[in-house]
């Protein structure tokens, strides 16, 4: 299956929220930014929880055939980065979040609406 940025974002942001991520949000970066087409943020109260989330992203992504071109910060869990090449997911404890405020530097990104699927962290 060839999935589209949107398609990844969706999914992506509906994986982070069945493991209980908090203020998930999707921004569109088309026009704004060469480096991707969406972040897709979210917070963690925890590295394990951290660790739940960056997994369950990549295991559902996989299954719909997009595989992460690269992951950094897993071991520490404080900010894992996930690269899916036109869409960055970030998952972020909630002091780094705040820290390096992502929302804030992107502000000027519309935020795509999550899914009611992803709104609830449940599967379509």
């Amino acid at each position: 299956m060839n999935l589209g940025p949107v398609e990844v974002a969706e999914i992506a942001a509906e994986a982070a929220q069945e493991k209980k991520s908090k203020n998930t949000c999707i921004l569109d970066l088309r026009g704004l930014s060469s480096i991707t087409d969406y972040f897709v943020i979210c917070s963690v109260t925890s590295d394990v929880q951290g660790r739940a989330v960056a997994d369950n992203v990549q295991e559902e992504l996989s299954k719909s055939g997009a595989d992460v071109w690269f992951v950094e910060g897993y071991e520490h869990a404080k900010w894992i980065l996930l690269d899916y090449v036109d869409v960055v997911v970030h998952v972020f404890e909630e002091e780094t979040r705040d820290f390096y405020g992502l929302d804030r530097l992107w502000g000027d990104a519309p935020r795509a609406k999550l899914s009611t699927a992803a709104k609830k962290g449940k599967k379509k």
